[in-house]
């Protein structure tokens, strides 16, 4: 039988061009130069850049698309935004959570971002977010993934039923189990937190994903306990955590020891560029922290590191646009990474390593994985970084679900051309 689908002459994220793409019954079939057979749909994309789907590994669902109720965050800090939630979370409907949802779901589709771990806040004794974003996961299944974390926003120890209500959370069919140590009483609480809630994780078979030292202090060091219990409990490659700013802070001496216990436990790190670099520092005059964890450092020492959104128009961020091109732009510029290695690294923080994170079943440009793509106006993915590519089409499963035309702007210059297009502008020699 003919494939359903033939992407002709496209350039692959690793370098390889011309290049057909043959999907058969939701999968790639085949990729080679010149397949001879005809789909029965055929797209020529001429030279541009076709990728696996963008992968959000850090998220806030429940609150997406909030700004403004039932106020602004007028400091931009951390601990307004989680003060402001908690005026917010009183008046919130699981109507209202689902409704926002799958509006910010569309807008990723658009984005072509198929993959999305979101947490989502227990410390709310009707477990409201959790409930609508349940029903969210399944609504949106077939077109994008929706992976939750039970999190206690306001503490494991610190929110008097957070604990049970992390657990009824687990019951309902939550998939990973969140944290937030550096946000209890003491350090000692945030340490004892980290322990029992990666032995939760550890009985029932769990993922972790931990916002970990989100923090301007160096002395915040959850990061040290939740490598050893990932090595105590043998949780190694089942483990994550999230945003690690407090790293920024540390003296170069601690750090030179806790890198290789980070690498040796297999802990993922994830780095939330747009987030990071707007909230962290807010106490400093000048110099600024940019507050980014050390990216460079940890992808040194061979951790698997991940970028994410964090958060779209909500009490802490009041941007932001689902477009995971713009968070690995301002990765490379916040963390210096503008070798032409580490900018490719950007894209593969926002794609292939953030799949490994969540453990996406056939993700990737392989035959026999999910034919999950993106056509982007870019003939690389540095360019596609650099340009924030715009996606000219979405495919799910083998199915187009989004498709934007191609940008180009007309110009009525005297003696230039008629028509501009951007992605024409790359260097001429990109070796």
């Amino acid at each position: 039988m003919n494939p359903d689908l033939i992407i002709r002459n496209a350039t692959l994220p690793d370098g390889r061009t011309g290049q057909d793409i043959a999907v058969s019954d939701g999968k790639i079939a085949e990729i080679r130069p010149a397949i001879e057979e005809k789909g029965a749909r055929e797209i020529e994309v001429l030279g541009q850049l076709v990728s696996p789907p963008f992968v959000d590994v850090h998220f806030h669902m429940d609150a997406t698309l909030s700004l403004g109720i039932p106020r602004l965050n007028r400091s931009g800090t951390l601990l307004e935004g989680i003060a402001l939630w908690g005026e917010l979370k009183p008046i919130l409907t699981a109507e209202a959570v689902v409704e926002r949802a799958l509006r910010y779901c569309d807008l990723a589709v658009s984005r072509g971002l198929l993959a999305i771990r979101s947490h989502v806040d227990v410390c709310d004794d009707r477990l409201t977010g959790v409930e609508a974003l349940l029903e969210v996961k399944k609504r949106v299944a077939p077109y994008l993934d929706l992976q939750l974390v039970a999190f206690p926003q306001d503490g494991f120890y610190r929110s008097p039923t957070a604990e049970k209500n992390l657990i009824r959370a687990l019951d309902m069919g939550v998939d990973v189990v969140g944290g937030i140590p550096h946000f209890e009483r003491t350090m000692a609480d945030g340490a004892a937190s980290v322990r029992a809630l990666c032995e939760i994780a550890e009985k029932r078979g769990l993922l972790v994903d931990m916002h970990c030292d989100e923090t301007d202090d160096p002395m915040s060091r959850h990061i040290e306990t939740l490598a050893y219990e990932t090595q105590r409990l043998g949780l190694q490659g089942r483990v994550t955590g999230s945003h690690l700013t407090s790293m920024h802070s540390m003296d170069n001496y601690y750090v030179s020891k806790l890198l290789p216990l980070i690498a040796e436990a297999g802990v993922h790190a994830v780095a939330n560029p747009l987030i990071n670099i707007q909230i962290q520092g807010r106490h400093d005059t000048y110099p600024k922290r940019r507050g980014m964890t050390r990216v460079p450092e940890l992808r040194a020492h061979g951790v698997n590191v991940a970028f994410g959104h964090d958060c779209v128009m909500d009490p802490w961020y009041s941007l932001g646009s689902g477009d995971m091109l713009d968070v690995a732009h301002m990765a490379i510029h916040v963390a210096q990474m503008t070798s032409r290695e580490a900018m490719k690294f950007c894209f593969d923080a926002v794609t292939a390593s953030s799949a490994k994170i969540m453990g996406l079943e056939g993700y990737g440009l392989e035959p026999g994985c999910n034919a999950d793509m993106v056509v982007l106006q870019a003939t690389d993915p540095i360019e596609a970084i650099r340009l924030k590519a715009n996606r000219l089409f979405v495919i799910r499963r083998g199915k187009v679900i989004a498709e934007t035309p191609a940008v180009e702007t007309r110009l009525t210059l005297d003696g230039r051309p008629g028509l501009v297009n951007g992605a024409a502008y790359g260097p001429m020699e990109a070796n």
